[in-house]
């Protein structure tokens, strides 16, 4: 068995969009495999007293934030927009993502989600757009109906349950066993690590 790490994703998260564009071939060129898992970071903030995102709550590291992702998406040749409402309701939308990762198409919908809100300023609690984001990448919208069903809940709840124990309190985030990395700025270091302790 090679090198692998997990790729601990929120779709509401600004950094993690940048990670999701490019993880795949920085992983590739590693030798490294990618388990990608959605967590939604609302119960964990909330284990750190917040209500809403912290780039809501302080507004100098908002501010910061914004002029950052406009920085590197420039750097990247990346389409960005900020969408509205900040963070966007992302639980329906990470349940559709279980289901589809479980289909080669899975991180190539992830990425279109990522799209539809950060490059165009969709919002991904809407039903259509998830099923748009579905169709452009050949996936049937009826993931959307099986993506309700009690067995993704509890999926996306053991996610979340499991990132906390890892000590995971922001997203993206990689785990190469118990070994935590923090920050699309980390991606080439737990690449990194992977590489050297399978």
């Amino acid at each position: 068995m090679g090198p692998r790490l997990t790729f601990w994703f929120e779709l509401a998260s600004t950094y993690s969009y940048l990670s999701a564009m490019r993880i795949d071939a920085l992983a590739e060129a590693a030798g490294v495999e990618v388990d990608w898992r959605p967590v939604p970071l609302g119960p964990i903030f909330a284990l750190q007293g917040w209500k809403t995102s912290p780039f809501n709550i302080y507004a100098a590291k908002g501010a910061y934030m914004w002029r950052d992702m406009e920085r590197i998406c420039a750097a990247r040749e990346l389409p960005f927009q900020r969408p509205a409402p900040f963070p966007q309701n992302s639980i329906r939308a990470a349940r559709v993502a279980l289901a589809a990762l479980e289909t080669p198409q899975g991180p190539e919908f992830v990425r279109a989600l990522y799209s539809a809100q950060f490059a165009y300023g969709a919002d991904i609690a809407l039903p259509e757009v998830i099923v748009t984001a579905l169709e452009e990448v050949g996936l049937p919208a009826l993931l959307m109906e099986a993506a309700g069903s009690p067995m993704y809940k509890e999926r996306l709840k053991d996610n979340s349950a499991e990132a906390v124990s890892l000590g995971l309190f922001g997203a993206p985030s990689f785990t190469v066993g118990t070994e935590v990395f923090w920050g699309d700025d980390r991606l080439e270091d737990a690449l990194d690590w992977a590489k050297v302790n399978v």
